[in-house]
């Protein structure tokens, strides 16, 4: 049953958050400053991103690939993860220096969704010190986001939708965000104004492989390289036929889920690998069975920037295809953004998702506050 996404709520004074969110895609940590109460967005910025290293984001990438058999005490994992929870500190260091420059330094929260490791059903796994992110920025954290919503039978993704329907409000609808990341998930806003979503398939992460296996470029920059294939269209009916296209949604997906794909498109050359992967991911959004077809398309994550994905995605679905640079917004900080708008909701006990987004029975609040030996005493909470 779809849900309105616009659900009243006793006013509050609005927090100022630092959102932190480290994607499937394994570039880095996007951090952004947000002004809400929870329900409005009252001001955006700065954001930047702080980029994993080579070594980092190799280790993190090894990590995955154990991580179904990992324990929690692991090494490996507890050293990257410190290193990881560096590397947030920084982004939040970096925003604060912003901040400061101009005369402006009451920040309230931060929200860290963290670097996620596994996503399955019944499970899913996000690593980052919340406590010592705490106590190195001396700024309470709210974490763990997806748990509560894991543990009430729900998928724990995506968690973006409430926080894309608090922007789309009182835009023209039937509308659709659709984030390309490593996985792909979109937020459908409806004529009655329920919210809808699911992720869709992959994302980038296929692609980025393919470029760093044949190339050692992370990424097929510009969508240069399938431009240059032809779509290998028998091999994308044999990826369209995976199961996932026929469960019904809210559905979501681990970065991993479809990696079988790399090996049934290896008999290919670069380009036709990428030009076959790359329709995957557009064919993969088209078939998302939707009960209305939207009039406009948003896209942002990396994928925005892949001129051959935006065609390819434009040539499938009905509606116009545009990057959320269209409506004024920050395509590189929607993400973060929404960790620190989900941050502001968890301290005021609102749901961060809903049975028509990720599958919950009911409106389900999350999310965990560490203050690290911090007393947020005095702070706005």
């Amino acid at each position: 049953m779809a849900t309105n996404a616009t659900q009243d709520a006793p006013p509050h004074a609005p927090l100022t958050a630092i959102g932190l969110m480290s994607g499937t895609s394994l570039d880095g940590v996007d951090a952004a400053l947000i002004t809400t109460d929870g329900i409005r967005v009252f001001d955006h910025g700065p954001s930047l991103t702080v980029p994993y290293d080579a070594s980092l984001r190799a280790r993190v990438r090894a990590i995955l690939d154990r991580a179904a058999t990992l324990s929690p005490d692991d090494a490996d994992l507890l050293e990257a993860e410190q290193a990881l929870t560096d590397v947030h500190t920084q982004a939040v260091q970096a925003v604060q220096a912003v901040r400061a420059q101009a005369g402006e330094r009451q920040i309230d929260v931060i929200g860290l969704h963290g670097q996620t490791i596994l996503h399955a059903p019944g499970r899913t796994w996000q690593i980052g010190n919340a406590s010592r992110l705490s106590a190195a920025t001396d700024l309470p954290v709210v974490h763990d986001f997806r748990t509560a919503d894991v543990l009430a039978g729900g998928e724990g993704a995506p968690l973006a939708p409430l926080y894309h329907a608090a922007l789309l409000h009182g835009h023209s609808t039937p509308a659709a965000v659709l984030n390309i990341g490593g996985v792909a998930n979109l937020t459908l806003m409806t004529r009655a104004g329920d919210v809808l979503a699911c992720d869709t398939g992959p994302g980038n992460a296929l692609l980025d492989d393919w470029m760093f296996r044949h190339t050692g470029q992370p990424c097929d920059f510009d969508g240069a390289c399938a431009a240059k294939g032809t779509v290998d269209t028998a091999l994308l009916s044999t990826l369209m036929a995976h199961a996932f296209f026929r469960k019904p949604p809210p559905k979501s997906l681990d970065r991993l889920s479809f990696h079988q794909a790399l090996e049934l498109v290896s008999r290919l050359s670069v380009q036709d690998g990428a030009a076959t992967l790359t329709a995957f991911t557009a064919a993969a959004i088209a078939r998302t069975p939707l009960p209305e077809e939207p009039l406009h398309w948003f896209v942002c994550g990396g994928g925005r920037r892949n001129p051959t994905l935006m065609r390819m995605l434009a040539d499938h679905v009905p509606g116009t295809v545009q990057p959320v640079e269209a409506l004024g917004w920050d395509g590189d900080a929607l993400e973060a953004e929404c960790f620190g708008f989900l941050a502001v909701r968890s301290l005021r006990g609102l749901p961060l998702s809903l049975p028509a987004t990720t599958g919950v029975p009911y409106p389900m609040p999350g999310g965990r506050l560490t203050c690290g030996g911090i007393s947020p005493a005095g702070r706005r909470l």
